[in-house]
């Protein structure tokens, strides 16, 4: 999923933020988001989950589900 975030990022660059967590490194975050499973793709609109993605999917597919942020 990582070369499919960092090619979103390039193309929507100042439409989006792409940060990416590893939660076996930051449980705490897992923890608070009640992540279980991964990937996890969650978008946030001012500070709120707008989104989520859940499964490793490829790119076109995620930039259908989160079209109303990216474009």
């Amino acid at each position: 999923m990582s070369p499919i975030l960092d090619d979103i990022a390039t193309e929507h660059a100042g439409k989006v933020d792409v940060v990416k967590v590893n939660v076996d490194d930051n449980p705490a975050i897992a923890a608070k988001y009640g992540i279980t499973s991964i990937p996890a793709v969650y978008v946030f609109n001012n500070g709120e989950i707008a989104a989520t993605s859940i499964g490793a999917k490829p790119k076109q597919v995620l930039e259908q589900e989160f079209a109303a942020f990216i474009s």
